[in-house]
């Protein structure tokens, strides 16, 4: 057993390169957040070397009594994560870690010492991230955040308590027996076999066919198939390797390893869909199966197909899944085949069987009535019994017809509107400004015809803005008597009117971003009035 290193000496580490880090803390903020400092080394030994030698030139980095019973539940929380926790964990889930803890966590109740944190003082803060805890989108999902947010927030606070406990800085942990909301599955929905049928045709007139018919035959996960190369594929054998996914982390399209190793697997994909994919290839000029439409070095946003499916299902008629539920639908379909669920196990890359089973023990009735039909005959010795009349689900299949819908073009000038998600809607207007290139704003509402309601305004309010700009006298529209600070943001915001990000702003304007907040809102407004 390797021997645990004590409170205050730093963490060693391996890293993915191959290298040896070390960290140490060495002061806090005025915020009470650890500052560190590290090295790197190729031996786990000349990392240890070099760290003491940090620590000597630091006086010795963060002092032991740092790490004390008495300490602020906020700080354990951050040495907790940053030195057993973090150095485990994929970097998505990093991402996660570290919006519950230092989001949610540390402003809440990080204040608390460690040993006078108490389950009351736990149970009292997950009832208000219940009702108050959220910090974005209020507007669209309400004050509170929801049931699995706060469970993962407990799991948090949870494994750092233990290990408190382990290092006999608390005596008991108080997280235990907490009261949570509780789980609830996910509903699982399955597309029959003519909306399959209804949607794979609206797909191909959308141009998304090989996409959704590689999910459909597959059961990847949406960042597997968005992370596929064409390395990946071998066209001779039908071997296809999935051995990465990609996703955002931090805002930022990042390619990773899949979190298991039985995620690192290799399918063979039948004949007809090889077929496809060989004919879709020469149509695709890039080393991603699925690149991004803008830019074809990136692969397609994981975030884009999902709005993409939506909007397929319903101009195909389909009822609103899940992308994930494509999976699902796939593993239905490979069960009513007769596959084994070892086998399938392996294709959807489970850790083992029995996490399949769980998922699926929504058997169908012809699976029941076959296995029946099977033990009827092994034990009793008898012949075949005449087959019942066939459910809709075995009948031969009979299809209706299916024209595709191919949606009304917009007028130019209208602007775009596109759905995000299930309680989102996007509206977007990029007309060309007096400097020949294209610059675009957004807006956003719960419902399209929300959406549809704002985006006259937006085009309304541009299209001054540009006129303005054209005529020269943008400059006049600034009323007097404004301040100094403001006149900065609105000479920026004049001259680059495709900038929307305040931050972006406060630096082109040479202001902090708290004048560009107070002022934004009220700046656009009175541009697009006095231009009017």
């Amino acid at each position: 057993m390797a021997r645990k290193r004590k409170a205050g000496e730093g963490g060693v580490h391996l890293r993915k390169d191959g290298r040896w880090e070390g960290r140490v803390v060495v002061g806090y903020d005025e915020n009470g957040y650890p500052k560190t400092k590290n090295v790197l080394a190729k031996t786990k030994t000349e990392c240890l070397e070099k760290l003491k030698r940090l620590k000597d030139k630091l006086g010795g980095g963060v002092k032991a009594e740092k790490i004390a019973p008495d300490m602020p539940f906020g700080e354990w929380m951050d040495h907790w994560y940053q030195y057993y926790s973090k150095p485990k964990i994929q970097a998505t889930t990093q991402a996660a870690y570290e919006v519950r803890i230092y989001n949610h966590v540390i402003p809440d109740i990080g204040h608390i010492p460690l040993n006078k944190l108490t389950q009351n003082d736990l149970q009292q803060y997950y009832t208000r991230l219940k009702h108050t805890g959220r910090l974005i989108r209020t507007e669209l999902y309400g004050e509170g955040l929801s049931d699995r947010m706060i469970r993962g927030i407990h799991a948090s606070c949870r494994a750092g308590l233990q290990k408190a406990v382990e290092d006999g800085l608390i005596r008991v942990n108080p997280a235990i027996g907490c009261k949570l909301p509780p789980k609830k599955a996910r509903e699982m929905q399955v597309l029959t076999r003519e909306e399959m049928q209804r949607f794979l045709i609206q797909a191909k007139a959308e141009g998304y066919y090989e996409l959704f018919l590689l999910e459909l035959s597959t059961g990847l996960r949406r960042g597997e198939l968005m992370a596929l190369q064409w390395d990946d594929l071998n066209f001779d054998t039908g071997e296809l390797r999935i051995n990465k996914q990609i996703g955002r982390i931090k805002g930022k399209l990042t390619v990773t390893t899949p979190k298991t190793k039985t995620s690192i697997r290799t399918i063979i994909l039948p004949p007809p869909l090889l077929k496809v994919l060989k004919e879709y290839k020469e149509r695709v000029n890039s080393r991603w199966l699925f690149p991004s439409p803008v830019k074809e070095d990136i692969p397609m946003d994981p975030a884009n197909v999902r709005g993409r499916l939506h909007l397929i299902l319903e101009h195909a008629g389909c009822k609103q899944v899940r992308f994930h539920d494509l999976r699902h639908t796939f593993s239905t379909m490979a069960l009513e085949a007769g596959m084994d669920v070892k086998t399938l196990s392996a294709l959807l890359g489970h850790v083992s069987s029995a996490t399949t089973l769980d998922i699926y023990t929504h058997i169908t009735d012809d699976m029941q009535r076959n296995a029946a039909a099977h033990i009827d005959r092994g034990i009793g010795k008898t012949e075949p019994l005449e087959q019942p009349e066939q459910s809709a689900s075995t009948e031969q299949q009979t299809y209706t017809p299916f024209v595709p819908y191919h949606g009304k073009k917009r007028r130019p000038g209208t602007g775009c509107i596109t759905q995000i998600s299930d309680h989102l809607w996007e509206g977007r207007y990029s007309p060309m400004w007096p400097d020949g290139k294209k610059h675009s704003r957004n807006i956003y509402g719960k419902t399209r015809e929300e959406v549809e309601a704002k985006l006259p305004g937006l085009i309304a309010e541009m299209q001054a803005e540009i006129k303005a700009i054209k005529d020269g006298d943008a400059g006049a529209i600034i009323p007097d008597g404004v301040s100094k600070k403001k006149r900065a943001v609105w000479d920026y915001m004049l001259a680059h009117p495709e900038v929307t990000n305040k931050s972006q702003i406060a630096k082109g304007a040479g202001v902090d971003r708290s004048t560009v907040r107070r002022h934004y809102d009220d700046i656009r407004k009175e541009i697009a009035h006095a231009r009017r």
